[in-house]
C-alpha cells in the first residue's frame, strides 16, 4: 500500500508539471479574427491559378472534400476580412502534405505566390496545428487562392484559416489545460498498471501499459501538447499521431481479449479479437505512415480499415455481457463514450461531415475516461484474482494438510514425518520413540473397531495434552505412534508420554474389561546423528526395542543410546546399546 501511495503522489507531481509547463495560447477574447476559405477545388498537378479566379469551377458549401486527389485549393476572398487587419498567416490541422503554393492576386491581377514545403511547417505551441507565411498582402488584394499539393487528410483542409495574428491560430488556454488535465488522468493510470504488475504478473496489465503509454503519445502529438516541450517536425507528429491511435486501438482488441475472464469469450470470438488487433496496427498503422505513393487512398484507408476493429470490440463486449461478464461492464462504460467519439472522428476524417477542431476534445476526455475505468477494472480483476489465489492456496493447504495428517486423529503422517525427518533430526530432535498399544486386536475384536478408533484417538489426545513444544506425535498407522523429541530429559518426558495414554484411554473409552497400555521403543542419537541415518534405520532400531519391551511384559519402556566409538568401547551401560 505504501508504493501505491508513492506512485499516486508522483503521478499527482506529474499532473502538475503537465499543468505548469503547458504553455497557453493567447486570452480567448481576441480583437484579430480569423477567416475560413470561401471554396474550395480538387484538380489535376498542371492546373494553374490563373485559371481558377473566376468561381465557376468552385464548391463553395461544405460538400466535396477530398484528400485524394493530386491538389487541392483553397480560396480566400478579400470581401471576408475588408475593414480588419491584412492577413499574414496560414494555419490549419497538422496532417502531411507535398507542399502548399499561395497566390495573392491583385485587383489589377498583380500575383504575388509563395512556395512552401512540408518542412517549412512550424507546429504551434498549443494545439494540433502549423503555420506558413503568405505572400505579401495589400490592400488590393482581392484574393487568395492556397495550392495544396498531396494532401493527406481532409481536416488539413476543412480546418484551413488565415489570419493577421499568428497568436489566433493556437488553441486557447481552456483547450490546452484540458490537454494537460488529459495527460494526467493518463499518468496515474500507467503508474498504477507499473505498481499492478509488480503483484500481478498479468499480460493483460502489460498490454493495458502498453494501450495508456500509445494514447500519451496520441494526446501529445495529435493534440499537439508535445509542442509544449520540444520541437518537432511537422511530419513526424502527422505520423505519430494516427500511428499511435492505430496501435492502442490494436492493443485495445489484444488486451480485451486477455481481460476478459475465462468463459466471457467463446473460442471463435477470442481468434477474430485477436486477429483484429493485430489487423488494426498493422494495415491502419501502414496508412497512418502516409507515404507519397499512398497518397491518394491512405486517408479513406485509415479510417475505413477502423471499421472492423470498432465493429468487433462492440460484439467481443456484448457477448461478455451476455454471458455474464463483471469486466466486460467496465469495459463497456469505458469504451462507450471512446467509441463514439472515434466514429465522430471517423465521419469527419472522410470528409462526411465538417466540424472544427474543437470536437477532439471529446476524442481526448473519452481517452481520459476510458484509461481510468480500465483502470478501476484491472483493480476490481486483480482483487477478484487475488481472491482466487487465495482459495486455491487454502485449498492446496488443505489438500497438503489431508495428504499429511492422519484422518483419524489429526496427527502427522508417515508420509509427512519421511519427508520431513532429515530436517527435524537437524533441528535437534534426536530421540526416536515408538509407541504401540498392548492387545489393541482385542480390542476390536472384543467391542468393535468404533471403539477402536475412539482408543486410538484418546491415545493421540494423551501424546498431545503433555503440551511438550519440543516433541512431534506421528501415527505410522494402526496402533503405533512415533514421537521424536529434543532437549533435555527426552526420556523421562517419553516415559512420562506413555503412562498418560492408560489414564487417557480409560476416561475417554468406557466400559473396557482391561486398561489399554502401551509399549515404547526409544532411540537416542547422540552424536550418531551425524551418520545421516535414514528413517526406516531408526525405526527398524525402535521396532526391535518396543517389541523387546513386549516381550518382556508390556506396559514397559525400553531404550537404547547410540554412541560413535573412537578406540573400543570398556562396556555397556544397563539398558544402553552401541551403534
Amino acid at each position: 500500500m505504501g508504493f501505491l501511495r508513492l506512485l499516486s503522489r508522483l503521478g499527482m507531481v506529474a499532473v502538475m508539471l503537465v499543468l505548469l509547463t503547458a504553455r497557453p495560447a493567447a486570452a480567448d477574447e481576441r480583437a484579430v479574427p480569423t477567416f475560413a476559405p470561401a471554396c474550395h477545388v480538387a484538380s489535376g498537378p498542371d492546373t494553374r491559378a490563373e485559371s481558377l479566379r473566376a468561381r465557376t469551377a468552385w464548391t463553395c458549401d461544405q460538400s466535396q472534400w477530398r484528400s485524394d486527389v493530386p491538389v487541392m485549393w483553397l480560396r480566400f476572398e478579400a470581401a471576408d476580412w475588408k475593414g480588419e487587419a491584412l492577413p499574414q498567416h496560414f494555419f490549419t490541422r497538422i496532417a502531411r502534405f507535398g507542399a502548399i503554393t499561395f497566390h495573392a492576386i491583385d485587383a489589377d491581377g498583380t500575383t504575388r505566390s509563395l512556395r512552401h514545403t512540408e518542412a517549412d511547417a512550424a507546429p504551434f505551441a498549443a494545439g494540433p496545428v502549423f503555420r506558413l507565411a503568405l505572400p505579401e498582402i495589400t490592400p488590393q488584394t482581392t484574393l487568395i487562392l492556397a495550392r495544396i499539393e498531396g494532401p493527406h487528410s481532409v481536416p488539413l483542409l476543412t480546418e484551413a484559416q488565415i489570419t493577421a495574428d499568428p497568436a489566433r491560430a493556437g488553441w486557447s488556454q481552456i483547450d490546452m489545460m484540458l490537454l494537460a488535465f488529459v495527460m494526467g488522468m493518463l499518468t496515474l493510470p500507467l503508474l498504477f498498471d507499473i505498481s499492478f504488475f509488480v503483484v500481478l504478473r498479468e499480460r493483460f496489465v502489460v498490454l493495458h501499459a502498453m494501450m495508456v503509454s500509445a494514447m500519451m503519445v496520441y494526446v501529445l502529438t495529435a493534440g499537439g501538447l508535445a509542442s509544449t516541450f520540444v520541437t518537432l517536425p511537422v511530419a513526424l507528429m502527422a505520423v505519430l499521431a494516427p500511428l499511435s491511435w492505430a496501435i492502442g486501438a490494436g492493443l485495445s482488441a489484444l488486451f480485451l481479449s486477455q481481460f476478459l475472464e475465462r468463459g466471457a469469450q467463446s473460442r471463435a470470438m477470442r481468434r477474430v479479437t485477436l486477429a483484429t488487433g493485430w489487423f488494426t496496427m498493422i494495415v491502419p498503422g501502414f496508412f497512418a505512415l502516409q507515404l507519397g505513393a499512398t497518397q491518394s487512398f491512405d486517408d479513406v484507408g485509415y479510417f475505413v480499415t477502423f471499421l472492423p476493429a470498432i465493429a468487433v470490440i462492440t460484439a467481443a463486449v456484448v457477448e461478455a455481457l451476455a454471458r455474464g461478464s463483471r469486466s466486460a461492464r467496465f469495459v463497456a462504460i469505458a469504451w462507450a463514450p471512446i467509441i463514439t467519439a472515434s466514429v465522430e472522428r471517423l465521419l469527419r476524417g472522410l470528409g462526411w461531415h465538417v466540424g472544427p477542431s474543437s470536437l477532439d476534445q471529446m476524442l481526448y476526455v473519452a481517452v481520459g475516461i476510458e484509461v481510468v475505468v480500465i483502470s478501476l477494472a484491472i483493480a476490481d480483476r486483480f482483487l477478484a484474482l487475488r481472491r482466487e489465489r487465495d482459495a486455491a492456496l487454502t485449498e492446496a493447504r488443505m489438500l497438503e494438510q489431508i495428504s499429511t495428517r492422519d484422518s483419524l486423529t489429526g496427527l502427522m503422517n508417515r508420509r509427512a514425518i519421511e519427508a520431513r525427518f532429515d530436517e527435524m533430526v537437524a533441528q535437534g530432535f534426536d530421540t526416536f520413540a515408538l509407541v504401540d498399544l498392548d492387545r489393541f486386536k482385542a480390542i476390536n475384536d472384543l467391542h468393535g473397531h468404533q471403539v477402536g478408533d475412539a482408543a486410538l484417538i484418546a491415545c493421540a489426545g494423551a501424546i498431545r495434552a503433555t503440551g511438550d513444544r519440543d516433541a512431534v506425535a506421528v501415527r505410522l498407522g494402526g496402533e503405533e505412534f512415533v514421537v521424536l523429541l529434543r532437549g533435555p530429559r527426552a526420556l523421562e518426558r517419553a516415559e512420562a508420554l506413555r503412562q498418560a495414554i492408560p489414564m487417557r484411554i480409560a476416561k475417554e473409552v468406557p466400559g473396557l474389561d482391561l486398561p489399554v497400555t502401551a509399549s515404547m521403543g526409544v532411540v537416542v542419537m547422540g552424536d550418531a546423528g551425524r551418520h545421516k541415518m535414514a528413517f526406516a534405520e531408526f525405526y527398524a532400531r525402535a521396532d526391535a526395542l518396543m517389541y523387546e519391551a513386549k516381550a518382556s511384559g508390556r506396559n514397559r519402556m525400553v531404550y537404547e543410546r547410540l554412541t560413535v566409538f573412537r578406540s573400543a568401547p570398556e562396556g555397556r551401560k544397563t539398558g544402553e546399546r552401541a551403534a
